[in-house]
């Protein structure tokens, strides 16, 4: 049974999800969550330290998902291509991981920037390029105990080709029913057909990219 943060904090999704945060009232989401107002602004402190936690929420959700993904049970496979899928599967099911990923903020979604910090202690919320950099981090770290077969150095640069090829799918997705992008957003986790060749395309776009010579000493995210 979830406990009366996670319920807010559904609701509060749940309201995003159907109308721009500035229409979304604290009493509607006290009553969707079965709670009193009063609880709700206990549990934040304000409107906007719900929405701090409503982000930060969906970033530690997509975190432990990388995580799963690149952990010890990660089915055999392309480790930065199965890093690549997550992402855009987290992308689609989730309006705020989205934004979090490509810096979008569209009209129902929360833009971190315009929220008060206010008296609740919530962690700093991350940008687009820390958030890409610490996964890939996270899949450098999980990844290079496996004998990398292109050594540290190129494991990290697979790893940031996969997520750029993943956030690029993820601001501009493809049509589930015909592949061709724009299209409709993607609301579900489950992975639909069309989104299973990514793992081989991926597979193919890095090792092209690690083929070709370049000059630049750019080897980072932004």
């Amino acid at each position: 049974m979830p406990t009366a943060r996670e319920a807010l904090l559904d609701a509060a999704y749940s309201a995003l999800s159907r109308q721009p945060w500035t229409s979304v009232r604290m009493v509607d989401v006290a009553a969707r969550a079965g709670v009193s107002r009063q609880t709700l602004y206990n549990e934040f402190g304000s409107k906007d330290g719900l929405a701090r936690s409503l982000i930060r929420r969906a970033a530690d959700g997509y975190l432990a998902g990388v995580d799963r993904t690149l952990g010890a049970d990660r089915r055999q496979g392309d480790g930065p291509a199965e890093l690549a899928l997550w992402t855009v599967r987290a992308a689609g099911a989730n309006m705020l991981v989205k934004a979090l990923l490509t810096g979008v903020w569209e009209d129902r979604a929360l833009d971190p920037g315009a929220l008060a910090t206010g008296r609740r202690s919530v962690p700093a919320l991350p940008t687009p390029g820390e958030l890409l950099s610490l996964v890939r981090e996270r899949a450098v770290a999980a990844l290079a105990g496996g004998s990398p077969p292109h050594g540290p150095a190129k494991l990290e640069l697979r790893c940031e080709i996969a997520l750029r090829l993943a956030v690029s799918y993820a601001l501009v997705p493809a049509d589930p029913a015909t592949g061709r992008a724009p299209g409709d957003r993607v609301a579900q986790c489950e992975e639909p057909d069309s989104w299973r060749p990514i793992t081989p395309m991926t597979t193919r776009e890095i090792d092209t990219s690690l083929s070709v010579e370049t000059t630049s000493s750019r080897k980072t995210m932004p």
